[in-house]
Parts: C-alpha cells; structure tokens; sequence
C-alpha cells in the first residue's frame, strides 16, 4: 500500500485535492469513481520522513495539547485552525513541528487519528485509538479531555514511582562506593600495619584482606568483565525470549515484584476503563494496555485474556486465572 495524491472535480466543478491509500493508481481512480468525482491527476506522494529533533517532548506537553485542544474542538473551531493556533503558541520547537506536520496532513486529506499515527514516538496507541473513537463518535473534545486527565495521572504516579526510588538508590550507590574505598585504599594500609605487628590474623580479617588484594591486583580485569557482563545481559533482554524471562525474574522479586504488580494492575484498570469509556472495543481496548503494560509476562496475561474473551468468555475468568492476579477474588 502507498499514498496517491490526486487532483478531481465533483458535480459542482468544484476542486478536490487529498491523499488516498491504495495499492496502485488503478485502485485509486476506482475510488474516486465511486465518490462521483473526475479525476484530473494521480501520482504516488512522497513519504516524508520526519524527525522531532531537539527537545525532548514530554507527558506535560501532550496533557497541555489534549486539554487545549480539547477546549478548542468545544467551541467550534475547526480542527485544523485549532492545530494551527496550538502550533503557533507551543514553544518546544519538537513538538511545534510535530503538531504543524498534523496540521498539514489533516489538510491534505488525512483523518487526525491516521496524521497522529504518522508519529508513533509521541502518539502512542492509545492516543491514536482514542482519538479514532472520539472522532468516529463526534465526540473528540470529551475524549482528548479525558485522554488529558489519564495523561495527568498517569505522569503522576510514574513521578511518585521514581522519587520513592531515590532514596535506596542513592543508599545503594553510597555502599558500594564507601565498600570499594574501604577495600582499595583503607584495607592495604591496615594490612601493612599489621604485618609489622605480626601475629595470626582472624580468619574474617583474613578473607578481607584477601579480597583486597584480589580487587586491587585485577580491578581493570574485573571492570572489563563486568562491562562484557553488561552487554551480553542487554543483547540477552533485547530477545523475546530473554525479555519474557527478565520481566518474570522481577515479579517474584521479595519487594520489587509485588510493588510491580501493583503499578501493573493500577495502569490496566486506568488505561481499560478510559479505553472503553471513550468508545474503544474491549478486544482493541485489551491490545493496546498489553502494549503500554511495559512487562513481557503482563502483556502475555493480557493477550491471553483478549484471546479467551474472543473466543466468548466473560472478561474475569481469563483475569482471575492470570499469576497477576488481576482480581482481588
């Protein structure tokens, strides 16, 4: 499938320009026949390939975008100049170009939600899905405030998440840091000492002592080691199979892993019921929270869950089966 810019005519004489999706330009004339209009010129449009280049574009950005355009959709202003105007008061210069490329797109015949999803890495799915359902329902401005407040939410609990993770790993990383001086520095001063001294060491002392000596005598050794170590883990958790294994290592963790299913089953039931309440089918509803799930073994649950409600169970048997434990019963 390609992308056809065309040039026609209706009944009225009137001009109409867009961009149609087919296979050829055979297909592309049919379609244009049955919509009653004359076409004037085919060819195959150009794909641009866009990249948001500069700053980062983050969760406020879009909350702001979905609330204003939101707020714009209400009162009537058409799509198009509502995103015109947006791009004109936005001021990362990413998402500008972003929303200014929508905005051109739109105008070339293209719904909003196809002109979202010719940027996956700042529409996600559910951006993309939502809008789908808002505009096919005629109620996009109540669906892109609704996406907003998810969005809000959202960003707030993944904020409380990292600043309760601070604390241990700032405890952690001075650990191991205060251990490796001990051990390169204090430790081979001590043993100096006491081998003027003289005298049987204690066993403990022993072992530390010999654990110095190893560490200073092959440190370069050991940090190319544990690089290697390093990048063999992330080609390992870059394969399916070694993402799946990874992520189900973290959920039997003694700590971690509950405080993960917790994060998992607060995002699915948040991302499900906006989902649904915004006129997504369970079944596409249930596809995209296994894609934001961000845990192989979650999103496994969750497409054995769509599966199963496919083929006509009720949506909590497949969940209260799950190792999640999705349901409290």
């Amino acid at each position: 499938m390609a992308n056809y810019q065309y040039s026609a005519k209706d009944k009225s004489g009137n001009s109409v320009n867009g961009v149609i999706e087919a296979s050829n330009e055979t297909e592309v004339a049919e379609l244009l026949h049955n919509k009653e209009l004359i076409v004037l010129s085919i060819q195959q449009a150009k794909n641009r390939v866009f990249k948001a280049r500069g700053k980062s574009i983050k969760p406020d950005d879009l909350v702001v975008f979905s609330r204003q355009l939101a707020t714009m959709v209400e009162t009537g202003i058409p799509l198009v100049q509502a995103l015109g105007i947006l791009s004109e008061q936005i001021e990362n210069p990413s998402f500008k170009r972003v929303v200014a490329d929508v905005r051109q797109n739109i105008e070339a015949g293209m719904n909003f939600c196809e002109a979202l999803s010719k940027h996956p890495k700042v529409f996600s799915d559910l951006f993309v899905n939502m809008s789908r359902a808002g505009e096919a329902s005629g109620m996009l401005d109540e669906v892109l405030d609704r996406l907003a407040t998810y969005l809000e939410k959202t960003a707030a609990l993944t904020r409380k998440i990292k600043a309760s993770m601070v604390y241990p790993l700032v405890v952690v990383s001075m650990a191991i840091i205060i251990t490796a001086v001990l051990l390169l520095k204090v430790v081979p001063t001590f043993k100096g000492i006491f081998e003027i001294l003289g005298g049987q060491l204690p066993l403990p002392t022993r072992i530390l002592i010999g654990i110095s000596d190893l560490l200073g005598k092959y440190f370069l050794i050991m940090m190319i080691l544990m690089a290697a170590a390093v990048v063999i883990f992330k080609k390992y958790a870059s394969t399916e199979k070694g993402h799946y294994n990874i992520d189900s290592k973290i959920l039997k963790l003694m700590i971690v892993g509950p405080i993960i299913r917790k994060i998992a089953v607060a995002k699915f039931s948040r991302t499900f019921s906006t989902l649904v309440r915004s006129g997504v089918s369970i079944l596409n509803a249930l596809e995209i929270v296994a894609k934001t799930a961000g845990n192989k073994v979650i999103e496994k649950a969750v497409l054995d869950c769509r599966a199963s409600v496919r083929d006509g169970e009720p949506i909590s048997k497949p969940l209260s089966k799950s190792d999640i434990s999705f349901l409290p019963w």
